[in-house]
C-alpha cells in the first residue's frame, strides 16, 4: 500500500471542477491582477478569520515582512527594536523580522506542546522589546492567557504567524483579553469588539444621532427590549469594529437588526451578507427582521428572539466563552497559502489580516510598490500581489476548509488512540478547536546503540536497521517508512539559530562567543518526524501507517 505524505493532486481533485471553473472565469475575464477575485477572497477570508481587513500578497514570508515594515513606516517600531519569537519555527518567521533590521529574541518551546514556552517570555523583555510574534506551528494554537497578559502589561504588539493554522481557534478567559493596551488597537473582552480611535469617534457620533431620531420600527423594538423586559439586557446602536448594530445583548452575543426597504438593494444585500458572515466568525449570532415583520407581528418576533437567546451560552469568557480564530487574536497576522497548507493555492500566495485600518493601508501600499494610488508612491515598497487566479481558487477552497479540517482531526484522533511504540513520543493532545493538524508531528529518540537488531519476525519489520552503526533513530524511522511506501517529512532538521545565514547574527550568539545553545529546540530538530495527514486519506491508509509505526524497532 502506498501512503503519500500529501497528494496535492488528490487534494485538488476533491473540488477539481469548481477550481477549474474559477480559473476559467478569470482567464475569460481578461483581468488578472487586483480585480474582483482578489476583492471577493479578501472579504470572505477576513470574515472567516474574524478581522475586518485582509490584504492579499505574494506569499507568507512577504506577509510577515510587510507587517513589520509597516510598523516601522508608521513609527511604531524602528530598526534595532526587539521581537520575541519562538526558537523552533520555520525560518520564514525569523526572516520577516531580520529583513526589517529588527532583532529576533528566540524563546525555547515547551517539549510537550511544541509551542513557545510562555513562562520564559517575561525574562526576555527589555526596553527595546516592541512585539511578541507567536507561531501556531503545525496547526496548533500557540496563544495563551499569559501571552495576552504580557502584551497588556508591557504594551507590546502581538503578531501571529498563522501560516500553518487556518481555521484554528483560541478561547480566552474573561480577564485575558488584549483590551487596555491603548486606543490604537482593537480589543476583545467578554466577546465585544471595539473600534480603533481613528474611527470610533465618528461611529459614536453616528450612533448617538441614530438613537435620537430612530425610525418607527426601531423605536417599537426598543420599547420591547429595553429594561430587561425579556430577562436580557440589550443595548441599541452599539459599535462592533466599524459596524453599528441596531440592538445587541452582550451577554449572549445576540445581534438584532431591523431592515427597511433599502436593504432589498442588491449592493446592500451583498454588504449585509458580508457583515453577517463577519459577525458570525467573531462569534456573534445575528437575527434580521424586516420593519414589516415587527409592525405586523411583534409577538412572533419577540418569541423568536426568546427562543434563540435561550439556546445561546453566555458570551463571556471561561467555560462558556466563545472561540476566536487564530489570525484575529493579535494586532496583525501573516498567512501562507503555499499549496501544501490546509488552505493552499496552486502556487505561492499569502495574506495579512489585521484590525488596524492604518496598518492595513500601509501593508496594501507596501505590497504594491509603495503606492496608495496610481503613480504616487508614499513608501519604497515592492511588487507582492496576490494574482486573480490564485484568489479565485482560494475562494473555492475556503468554502470547504472546515470540512477538510474535520477530516484531518479524525485522522489525528486515530493516531493518538492507536500509536503505541515506546520509541515514539506524541505531543500533548489538544482539543480539536485548538489544532487543525496541518502536520502531525511525532518525536523519535535521538540515537540508538550500534548494531541494533531485533528478534521480531514480521512483514513490517525493517531488517536494514542493523546496517547503521550509530545515527538518528528518527532518520531510521523515516527510511523504514519510506521502504513501506509511507511518505514522511522532517520539520525542521536544522533550527534557525543553527543555520549558516545566521552564523554571525548577534541574536544567535552565545555568551562565550559561540553559537547560542537552545537545547529543547535542538532536541525537536533532531527528533521530529511528521506522519501523513490529509483530508484525502482512507481508513485503510491510516491503519497501515499506525501498524508500520508500531512495529518499528
Amino acid at each position: 500500500m502506498t501512503v503519500p505524505f500529501l497528494s496535492l493532486h488528490d487534494v485538488t481533485a476533491m473540488h477539481g471542477e469548481e477550481i477549474r471553473e474559477a480559473a476559467r472565469r478569470v482567464i475569460d475575464s481578461g483581468w488578472y491582477l487586483q480585480g474582483k477575485e482578489n476583492e471577493a477572497f479578501e472579504q470572505h477570508y477576513a470574515a472567516y478569520i474574524g478581522s475586518p481587513y485582509c490584504i492579499g500578497c505574494a506569499n507568507g514570508l512577504d506577509a510577515l515582512i510587510w507587517i513589520f515594515r509597516a510598523y516601522i513606516e508608521l513609527g511604531v517600531m524602528q530598526p534595532g527594536d526587539e521581537v520575541i519569537v519562538p526558537a523552533n519555527t520555520y525560518i520564514a518567521t525569523i526572516l520577516g523580522i531580520t529583513e526589517n533590521g529588527l532583532k529576533p529574541v528566540p524563546i525555547e518551546p515547551r517539549r510537550e506542546t511544541l509551542e513557545i514556552d510562555d513562562s520564559l517570555i517575561e525574562a526576555a523583555i527589555t526596553e527595546r522589546t516592541k512585539a511578541i510574534c507567536i507561531v501556531h506551528l503545525y496547526g496548533r494554537n500557540a496563544m495563551t492567557d499569559k501571552i495576552a497578559e504580557l502584551c497588556k502589561k508591557y504594551n507590546l504588539k502581538l503578531i501571529e504567524d498563522n501560516a500553518q493554522a487556518h481555521g484554528c481557534y483560541w478561547k480566552p478567559t474573561s480577564d485575558s483579553s488584549l483590551k487596555g493596551r491603548g486606543n490604537d488597537c482593537f480589543a476583545s473582552v467578554w466577546g465585544t469588539h471595539t473600534a480603533d480611535s481613528t474611527q470610533y469617534d465618528l461611529l459614536k457620533q453616528n450612533a448617538i444621532a441614530n438613537r435620537k431620531t430612530p425610525p418607527e420600527a426601531e423605536e417599537i423594538m426598543w420599547s420591547l427590549l429595553k429594561g430587561n423586559n425579556l430577562g436580557l439586557h440589550f443595548r441599541r446602536q452599539h459599535i462592533i469594529l466599524d459596524y453599528i448594530v441596531d440592538f445587541i445583548c452582550l451577554d449572549k452575543g445576540l445581534v438584532i437588526e431591523l431592515d427597511g426597504g433599502y436593504h432589498n438593494d442588491s449592493q446592500q444585500k451583498e454588504y449585509d451578507e458580508q457583515r453577517t458572515a463577519h459577525l458570525q466568525h467573531l462569534g456573534y449570532t445575528e437575527l434580521r427582521f424586516t420593519n414589516e415583520e415587527l409592525l405586523c407581528s411583534p409577538d412572533a418576533v419577540i418569541a423568536k428572539i426568546k427562543v434563540v437567546a435561550s439556546n445561546l451560552p453566555s458570551f463571556k469568557g471561561g467555560a462558556g466563552g466563545r472561540l476566536i480564530h487564530t489570525g484575529s487574536i493579535g494586532d496583525a497576522a501573516g498567512h501562507s497559502f503555499y499549496p501544501g497548507k490546509n488552505l493552499g493555492a496552486l502556487g505561492d500566495a499569502g495574506a495579512v489580516t489585521t484590525n488596524d485600518p492604518e496598518l492595513a493601508a500601509a501593508v496594501r501600499a507596501l505590497a504594491n510598490y509603495g503606492s496608495q494610488r496610481k503613480y504616487v508612491f508614499k513608501y519604497a515598497g515592492r511588487n507582492s500581489r496576490l494574482d486573480e487566479i490564485q484568489a479565485a481558487i482560494l475562494d473555492v477552497k475556503l468554502k470547504y476548509l472546515d470540512e477538510d479540517i474535520k477530516r484531518r482531526q479524525e485522522v489525528a484522533a486515530y493516531y493518538y488512540a492507536h500509536i503505541s511504540n515506546p520509541l515514539i513520543e506524541l505531543p500533548e493532545q489538544l482539543p480539536d478547536e485548538n489544532n487543525v493538524y496541518h502536520l502531525f508531528p511525532i518525536l523519535v529518540k535521538n540515537s540508538f546503540p550500534s548494531r541494533v537488531k531485533s528478534s521480531a519476525r514480521s512483514d513490517f519489520q525493517w531488517t536494514s536497521v542493523e546496517h547503521h552503526e550509530v545515527g538518528s533513530l528518527r532518520d531510521a524511522l523515516h527510511d523504514y517508512l519510506a521502504e513501506k511506501e509511507i511518505g514522511t517529512v522532517i520539520h525542521y532538521p536544522i533550527a534557525p539559530h543553527k543555520q549558516e545565514c545566521y552564523a554571525k547574527h548577534p541574536s544567535f550568539q552565545g555568551g562565550d562567543g559561540g553559537r547560542l545553545s537552545l537545547p529543547v529546540t535542538e532536541f525537536l530538530a533532531d527528533a521530529e518526524l511528521s506522519l501523513p495527514i490529509s483530508p484525502c486519506m482512507t481508513q485503510e491508509q491510516i491503519e497501515y501507517v499506525v501498524t508500520c509505526v508500531n512495529r518499528f524497532k
